[in-house]
Parts: C-alpha cells; structure tokens; sequence
C-alpha cells in the first residue's frame, strides 16, 4: 500500500489555515475538528505546519498572546513532505526521523492529504489483524 491508497481509504479532507491568521483561531480550529496540526497554505501552496506542539513551545511556555501571535510566527517552516507514491515504510521511516505526527502527502507543493502517526497505526493493526485471521483458517480450517 501506497500513502495515496491510505488517503483513497481515509479521505482527502484537508484542514488548512493561512500563515496571516492568529494562533488562537489555528488552536480553536483544531479544537473543532480535533487535530493535532493545521497544514499553513497560502494560495494553495504549502508554507508550514502549525501544530498543537508549536503552540506550547512557541507562544504558552513564552508567555505570548495567541490572539496576537500569528501563525507564520510559530509554524514549522519547510515541513517534511512525502509522495503519493511513497509506501507507508517510507512514511513510518520519514516521521520517525524527523519525530513528527503529521506527514502531508503532497505533489508538486499541492498537499493532497495528510498521513498521521495514529492513520499508521490503525492500519498496522488492521494489518496484524488480517494476518492472524490468516493464520487461524491455516492452522484450523473450518468443517
């Protein structure tokens, strides 16, 4: 399986804020779509990532206003991309280097989807899952 396999099953939904917008409507938007990270577009384009942990490390633990910090301030810049291409050991191995929980999958700067650490996970399971059902009709077939 491929990440565009993984978008086709999960879906294309992308949850985006521009780099000109306050950090307190990045949080509350991630609130109510309960996300971790917005990906940052500006015309369409990918700038940046805005996460959950930008926010504390960037504007809690300095003491700064959300309301007037802005999300290019606190966004990772030239965030880790990977190919719809790309198999998902790629994208494990991607993530795990750069210990990061969102992966936008993206083509020719046009995020198509994004791929987080929890998507893997519950396919991994999904995986295991499929392999011993497998297994059990091998070892025990039914009547």
């Amino acid at each position: 399986m491929n990440a565009y396999s993984l978008l086709e099953e999960k879906g294309f939904l992308v949850r985006s804020i521009e780099p000109d917008a306050t950090v307190y409507e990045a949080v509350k938007m991630m609130d109510a779509y309960k996300l971790g990270a917005l990906m940052v577009l500006d015309e369409e384009q990918l700038v940046g990532i805005v996460s959950e942990r930008d926010y504390t490390r960037k504007v809690m633990l300095k003491n700064r206003s959300s309301r007037n910090t802005s999300v290019q301030e606190i966004m990772t810049t030239e965030p880790a991309t990977i190919s719809p291409r790309a198999d998902l050991e790629e994208c494990m191995g991607l993530m795990a280097e750069r210990r990061i929980r969102h992966l936008p999958v993206a083509e020719q700067g046009h995020v198509l989807g994004v791929i987080s650490s929890t998507d893997l996970l519950k396919l991994a399971i999904q995986q295991k899952d499929y392999v011993i059902e497998q297994l059990e009709q091998y070892i025990a077939p039914g009547p």
